[in-house]
């Protein structure tokens, strides 16, 4: 008998242990039926959710449809683009490279990549690896650059760097950049002699057991579980985008993961970079790359949230408060997709949210739903707060392109007839844009894209989109082109404005060659006398689809057909030559125009 307290006082403690559980309040509770209001409220196809708390994955859930034509569900395996959500895995193999030795974050870019050069000597003097880490160049985005002249090229797109017009001094305002975590992946290859993409399976997908992971478009293409990216047109058709093929600029965000996945790197950054025992990234390099490192926006908290506040970059990752917690998140937007991944390294916490719709408020908020719910803190209707502020945002772009229309000057025309505006424009830190006349309207032609250009006013032309070939109204860009004239009284530009911070990006314009034959072209070919000189067109054994032309003490020069009887030099802007005829339909004059006047030279 004299045991029975202590028995009895056992008994008490686990049975008030047992229902202490049993009662304690689930986390999850509600949790799947407020994630599809989430769904429906948004008109979205699908997403993806995962928590992890330590070491574990304690939630894991796919929401609507990955094949949304098909109904094919969202798995936690199913496979999402997470655009720049990427730029935490490139800017970690420079923390590798740096532990073992290989670089400092104070070095030079050009010490690694001797070609590269930026616009000016300041930038190449002072900018460093960590100012490309930290989004603090200088440089505003650019990012036209890559996306409407896509290239598989990285060298290609290095060289553009030099003619990116900056905004800033170097450190003086932090602005988001794709091409400087481009530049790190860039010098990441340099280094190890092997592809970004062969670095981050090596360094990470490997040793985090990323097995279905991938950072090449044709992982999505011809993966299993994977999703397609969608859009919703009008408020509420849900409309399958194509892939965007990211090429070269796979450094910035080409990377294709699931929920489950990416939640062991979630788990190795709440870990000190370690995953099962084994160090993936080097500690100290998580503990500095999730510290502020640069100034995103200068701010006070809203009093509607009075702890939420903080707005820094650290090496590829935002750092924040939330609620009085410190959270550490990047999110990713790419054609059909958006993501975010989150932790909260003092509470052992991590989110991902993988959608597949386009440009979407969803990962945000299904993030700060579970974040309220994972940190025990009050709850906030995140859901409807986000749809009233894009409903008010909406409200703003209808009355910005009402506003739009009332500047439009009507009944004006073009300054010269359709044809005349055909050309290639050219940028050097941009690409080419072809502009054709076709079925008597002007198109604008990219590597990624061809639009319709609607003549708004004067020489300025609204681009209009296409879908399956035809023009698609309701497709109407916020930009326009502006075509401008030469002193000759040619189109001899057309510019952008590509970018809010600097003046309008200008494309010089060269003519479209027409193909002449060789029986046409002997018909110009002889001496002619401009002034007492004499100046000689001909053409070339071996190359007969090109006429020349030498003038004394000049160098030889290569001419261009523009139209009938008429050339542009290949190299020189602003000189026209056109043959002139006789009665009898046989070349008499060859007149030259150039910015210093008009000359005539007789054929002899």
């Amino acid at each position: 008998m004299k045991y029975l307290p202590l028995f009895l006082l056992l008994f008490f403690t686990i049975s008030y242990s047992f229902a202490q559980k049993k009662t304690s309040p689930d986390r999850f509770a509600g949790l799947d039926a407020e994630l599809e209001k989430v769904l429906d409220t948004w008109k979205a196809a699908g997403f993806a959710v995962a928590v992890v708390e330590k070491d574990k994955i304690i939630y894991s859930k796919g929401f609507g449809h990955r094949d949304y034509e098909n109904k094919v569900p969202v798995t936690p395996n199913t496979l999402f683009a997470i655009g720049s959500s990427s730029k935490a895995f490139t800017s970690g193999l420079l923390g590798i490279l740096r532990e073992d030795g290989n670089l400092s974050f104070d070095d030079s870019p050009i010490k690694h990549i001797p070609e590269l050069r930026f616009y000016n000597n300041e930038m190449n003097n002072g900018i460093t690896i960590k100012d490309l880490m930290t989004h603090r160049t200088g440089l505003p985005r650019h990012d036209l650059s890559w996306y409407y002249f896509t290239t598989q090229s990285r060298d290609s797109l290095m060289q553009r760097v030099q003619y990116q017009e900056p905004f800033a001094k170097v450190r003086e305002k932090w602005y988001y950049n794709n091409f400087m975590f481009l530049t790190q992946g860039v010098i990441a290859e340099r280094i190890t002699g092997k592809s970004w993409e062969e670095n981050i399976k090596e360094k990470f997908f490997d040793p985090l057991e990323m097995k279905a992971s991938n950072a090449v478009i044709e992982g999505l293409k011809k993966g299993n579980d994977v999703s397609f990216g969608y859009e919703v047109k009008n408020d509420s058709i849900i409309k399958k985008m194509e892939y965007y093929d990211i090429a070269a600029m796979g450094p910035a965000g080409s990377i294709n993961s699931s929920i489950n996945e990416m939640s062991n790197w979630l788990i190795a950054w709440i870990n000190g970079g370690k995953f099962k025992g084994n160090q993936i990234l080097p500690e100290a390099y998580v503990k500095e790359a999730m510290s502020p490192q640069m100034i995103m926006a200068n701010s006070i908290p809203d009093k509607e949230f009075p702890d939420m506040h903080l707005s820094n970059y650290g090496y590829g990752w935002m750092v924040s408060s939330y609620k009085g917690h410190y959270r550490v998140e990047h999110g990713g937007n790419i054609n059909g997709f958006s993501a975010n991944a989150a932790f909260f390294p003092m509470d052992s916490i991590g989110i991902v949210v993988l959608s597949n719709q386009n440009g979407s408020a969803i990962p945000g908020i299904v993030r700060n739903i579970i974040s309220d719910r994972m940190l025990k803190v009050g709850k906030t209707d995140w859901n409807k707060i986000q749809k009233e502020k894009a409903d008010e945002a909406k409200k703003q772009a209808d009355a910005g392109r009402a506003q739009s229309s009332s500047i439009q000057k009507k009944g004006t025309k073009t300054s010269h007839i359709p044809a005349e505006f055909t050309g290639d424009y050219t940028h050097p830190g941009y690409g080419t844009v072809d502009v054709q006349f076709e079925r008597d309207s002007l198109f604008a032609t990219t590597p990624y894209e061809k639009v319709w250009l609607k003549h708004f006013h004067y020489n300025i032309f609204s681009l209009v989109g296409m879908e399956n070939g035809k023009v698609d109204t309701t497709m109407v860009s916020p930009m326009q082109f502006n075509f401008r004239i030469n002193n000759m009284g040619e189109i001899a530009s057309l510019s952008f404005k590509a970018e809010p911070t600097i003046d309008a990006i200008e494309f010089k314009r060269k003519p479209k060659e027409i193909g002449v034959d060789k029986e046409t072209l002997e018909k110009y070919a002889g001496d002619y006398d401009l002034s007492g000189q004499v100046v000689k067109f001909y053409l070339k054994e071996g190359n007969d689809t090109t006429l020349f032309l030498f003038v004394p003490g000049q160098p030889e020069y290569d001419l261009l057909s523009i139209g009938e009887d008429k050339f542009t030099l290949k190299i020189v802007e602003g000189f026209v030559i056109e043959f002139l005829k006789d009665d009898a339909g046989n070349i008499k004059e060859a007149k030259f125009t150039q910015p210093n006047g008009v000359f005539v030279a007789k054929k002899k």
